[in-house]
C-alpha cells in the first residue's frame, strides 16, 4: 500500500475537481501538482513541482516529446488547410452532399471506427476532418468531441493497434508472475476478452445511438439546442483549445479546391500507416533473429498464422514516430500544393506554419500538465493505494464489477487508461487466481480491467485524449467532459448490469450484449424524454440546416 495514503489521492482530486469548477484547466492542473509536491516533499515544493513538468516532458524515452511534435505539427497542418481554402471547399462540399446532423454524425462516427490503429492519430484526423462539416450543419463542438472521444480509444484497444500489443504484453507479464502451469496463451485470453470489454464495446454502440436518434439528454441537449437554434457551435464564454478562424483570420477564398483539404490529410494516413507498419517490421524481424525464428512474413506465417504474425508486426510499430513522420508530410504537401497552385509563396506558408505552432499552445500546455499529474500519481502511489484498499475477501460474482470501478476510478485520478491497465492488470489476474484457482474467469477479469480504464480516461478532464478529443474538435475542454459524462456514465451503467448477470445468472455475451444494446436504446430515449421535458425542450435535434426561425419552431 502507498507510503501516503489517502493523500495520494488529494492531487488528482484536486485538479479535476477545481477544472470541472473553475472551467480553468491550466491552473487546475498546476495547483494539482503543486499541491503533490507539498505532500511529497512536506515543504513548498516549487523546486519539485517544475522537475516533475520537466520530466513529463522527456519521459517514456521521448514518447511524449514525440507526441508533442505530432501535435505542434499537425497544428501547421491545419493551419495550411485552412489559409489554402481547403475547409471552404469541404464545406461547399459537405453541403451539398451530407445535408442533414445525422448523415454527418454517422460519417464521424464510420470515420472513428475506420482510424481503429490509434487513438491520437483517430482524434486529430476525425476531429479536423469533420469540424468544420459540422460547423456547417449546426452540430455543437460539445457533440462532435463526444462522437470523436468516445469512439477513438474504444475502437484502438479492440482492433489492430498499439493498444493490443501492450495489452498483450501485460497478461503475458502477470501469467509469467503467477507461475502457474496450464496458463492460456496471452493472445488467446485476449481474444475471447474482446465480448467481456463491455464499455468499449457498448461506448461505440452508444455513439451510433446518439447520432442516428438524434436524442440528447444532460448538458448536450442544452448545446445542440443552442448550437441549431443559434448557430453558436460553443458556449458564448467557452474557451475552446484550438480556434481557427480566430486565430488565422480569413482564408484565401480565389479557388477552393478539396485537393487542398484531402491531399494533406490523405498523405497525413498514409505515411503514418506506413511508417508504423515499416518500424514494426524492422523491430519484429530483429525479435525474431534473436528468438531463431523466420525473419520472414512468409516463413512466420506457417507457424503462427496470420492474425498473430499482423498483431506482432503492427504491435511492434513506433507508432509515436510514425505520426511525426506522418504530420510532416502533411505540413510539406500543402506547402506544396499551395506554391504549386500559386496560392501562396514561400513566406506565406513558413508564417502559416508558425501561426499553427501558436494554434496548438494551449493544447500543448494542457497536455502537458495533464502528463504530469499523472506521473505526481504514480509518484505518490494512487493506483497501488486504490487497489490495495480492495482486499481480497470478494465473491467471485462481483469481482469483474469492483475490478471495473477500481480501474475507473484509477483511471479517473490519473489520466492515463495505459497507466491504470498497467496497474491494475496483474493485480487482477493474481486475486482472480488466487479466487478461484484456475484460468476460467480470466478473459472476463482482462474485459474489466480494460473497461474500467476506457470509462475513467473518458471521464477525466486530464485524460491526454481527451485534451486532444477537443483540441482537434475547436471544443471547450471542460465543456466536451461535461456533455460527455452523462453518456459515459449511462454506458457504464449498463456495463454493471451486464457483469451481474454474467456473475450471477452464468449469461454469456451472447446473451448479455444484445440485453445491454437494447437496455441503452431504451436509456437513451427515457432519459432524452424526461430531460427535454423538465427544460421545455425537444429532445430530438434538428435534422437539417434550418434558419433559427425554423428550428425554435420546431421545438416549440
Amino acid at each position: 500500500m502507498s507510503d501516503f495514503g489517502a493523500l495520494s489521492l488529494i492531487p488528482p482530486l484536486l485538479a479535476i475537481g477545481l477544472a470541472i469548477a473553475t472551467r480553468r484547466p491550466m491552473l487546475s492542473l498546476f495547483l494539482g501538482i503543486w499541491s503533490g509536491a507539498v505532500i511529497y516533499t512536506e515543504s513548498l515544493g516549487i523546486a519539485q513541482t517544475f522537475d516533475w513538468i520537466t520530466g513529463a516532458i522527456i519521459a517514456d524515452d521521448g514518447f511524449h516529446v514525440q507526441i508533442l511534435l505530432f501535435t505542434i505539427l499537425l497544428g501547421s497542418g491545419v493551419a495550411l488547410i485552412w489559409r489554402l481554402g481547403g475547409a471552404t471547399a469541404v464545406r461547399e462540399w459537405a453541403t451539398a452532399r451530407l445535408g442533414s446532423q445525422r448523415a454527418v454524425g454517422v460519417t464521424t462516427w464510420g470515420l472513428g471506427m475506420a482510424m481503429f490503429f490509434d487513438d491520437y492519430a483517430n482524434t486529430a484526423i476525425v476531429g479536423s476532418t469533420m469540424r468544420e462539416i459540422s460547423d456547417q450543419l449546426h452540430i455543437s463542438r460539445e457533440k462532435l468531441s463526444y462522437i470523436v472521444d468516445s469512439t477513438a480509444a474504444p475502437v484502438a484497444t479492440i482492433g489492430l493497434s498499439s493498444w493490443v500489443a501492450f495489452q498483450l504484453s501485460l497478461i503475458s507479464e502477470a501469467y509469467d508472475g503467477l507461475g502457474a502451469e496450464g496458463a492460456p496463451t496471452a493472445f488467446e485470453t485476449f481474444f475471447r476478452s474482446i465480448p467481456y470489454n463491455t464499455y468499449a464495446l457498448l461506448a461505440i454502440v452508444m455513439v451510433g445511438i446518439i447520432v442516428i436518434t438524434r436524442r440528447d439528454y444532460g448538458e448536450m441537449l442544452d448545446a445542440e439546442h443552442r448550437a441549431y437554434s443559434t448557430g453558436a457551435v460553443s458556449r458564448e464564454d467557452a474557451q475552446p483549445l484550438q480556434e481557427v478562424q480566430k486565430d488565422l483570420g480569413e482564408p484565401i477564398e480565389d479557388r477552393p479546391m478539396l485537393r487542398t483539404f484531402f491531399g494533406p490529410v490523405v498523405v497525413l494516413i498514409a505515411v503514418t500507416l506506413a511508417g508504423a507498419f515499416w518500424t514494426g517490421y524492422q523491430s519484429w524481424t530483429s525479435t525474431q533473429a534473436e528468438a531463431g525464428a523466420p525473419t520472414t512474413i512468409e516463413g512466420a506465417l506457417g507457424e503462427d498464422g496470420f492474425v498473430q504474425v499482423f498483431v506482432d508486426i503492427v504491435g511492434a510499430g513506433d507508432f509515436a514516430a510514425a505520426l511525426v513522420w506522418g504530420s510532416f508530410a502533411m505540413v510539406a504537401t500543402a506547402i506544396a500544393i499551395g506554391i504549386a497552385y500559386d496560392l501562396f509563396d514561400l513566406g506565406t506558408a513558413v508564417d502559416t506554419v508558425l501561426d499553427g505552432f501558436r494554434l496548438m499552445l494551449t493544447a500543448v500546455t494542457i497536455l502537458v500538465l495533464a502528463w504530469t499529474i499523472s506521473a505526481v500519481a504514480e509518484e505518490l502511489g494512487t493506483g497501488d493505494y486504490v487497489t490495495g484498499i480492495v482486499g481480497d475477501a470478494i465473491p467471485v460474482e462481483l469481482l469483474p464489477v469492483v475490478i471495473l470501478f477500481v480501474a475507473a476510478f484509477i483511471a479517473f485520478t490519473m489520466g492515463s487508461s495505459w497507466a491504470t491497465m498497467g496497474i491494475v492488470t496483474p493485480i487482477a489476474i493474481q486475486l482472480a487466481y488466487d479466487l478461484t484457482g484456475t484460468f476460467d474467469i480470466m478473459p472476463v477479469v482482462v474485459g474489466a480491467v480494460f473497461s474500467g480504464a476506457i470509462f475513467g480516461d473518458h471521464a477525466s478532464p486530464i485524460s491526454d485524449t481527451t485534451v486532444l478529443s477537443a483540441t482537434f474538435t475547436g471544443a471547450d475542454l471542460i465543456d466536451h467532459v461535461r456533455t460527455q459524462l452523462p453518456y459515459a456514465a449511462t454506458v457504464m451503467f449498463v456495463v454493471v448490469i451486464c457483469y451481474l448477470l454474467n456473475g450471477y445468472l452464468g449469461l454469456s455475451p451472447l446473451f448479455f450484449l444484445p440485453l445491454g444494446v437494447a437496455l441503452l436504446v431504451v436509456l437513451v430515449r427515457g432519459l432524452s424524454e424526461l430531460d427535454a421535458a423538465r427544460k421545455g425542450l425537444n429532445p430530438v435535434a434538428a435534422d437539417s440546416l434550418e434558419e433559427p426561425a425554423d428550428a425554435d419552431r420546431r421545438t416549440e
